[in-house]
């Protein structure tokens, strides 16, 4: 074998892989109305078609779908293929009831691109970064009151 035809193979092999590679779609784990991030949830996974570039989640809270007195109330997880405008206009669409205010009933949609990037429904993130912005500005008041009592900033 000559090194121009062992190039000429390794130039289609590389060819081929790059072709297979574009040719598999994105990857989302997939589920309907399950009551939580469980079982099928973290399970069942899909290859998506054509033109679904991200994966949407949607989370709702609230009472089982036949309302009863004193019902509980619980999560409901959906989450599927989509392309980035539709999962991006379903977001919009949720955002005004996306409170999470837990004795109200709510829903939230979330978008992520990456295989099986819905693994985790992280909703609750940007609660989190206020919260750790009060925390630190209280430590810091703390801190800046202490010194101040004992003379050291006065």
């Amino acid at each position: 074998m000559t090194y121009h035809s062992a190039s000429s193979m390794l130039s289609v092999f590389l060819g081929l892989s790059f072709l297979i590679g574009l040719s598999t779609g994105l990857e989302c784990y997939v589920c309907t109305n399950q009551e939580g991030n469980i079982e099928k949830c973290l399970s069942t996974i899909k290859t998506c078609e054509y033109g679904e570039d991200t994966c949407l989640t949607e989370v709702r809270w609230g009472s089982t779908p036949y309302w009863s007195q004193g019902a509980e109330k619980q999560y409901y997880v959906t989450k599927k293929c989509s392309n980035r405008t539709h999962c991006e206009d379903r977001r919009k669409q949720f955002v005004h009831h996306c409170h999470r205010i837990w004795y109200e009933d709510w829903k939230c949609a979330e978008c992520c691109q990456g295989d099986r990037c819905n693994y985790y429904v992280v909703l609750g993130a940007p609660g989190l970064r206020f919260s750790w912005l009060v925390i630190a500005a209280s430590v810091i008041t703390t801190v800046c009151v202490y010194f101040s009592k004992d003379g050291i900033l006065s």
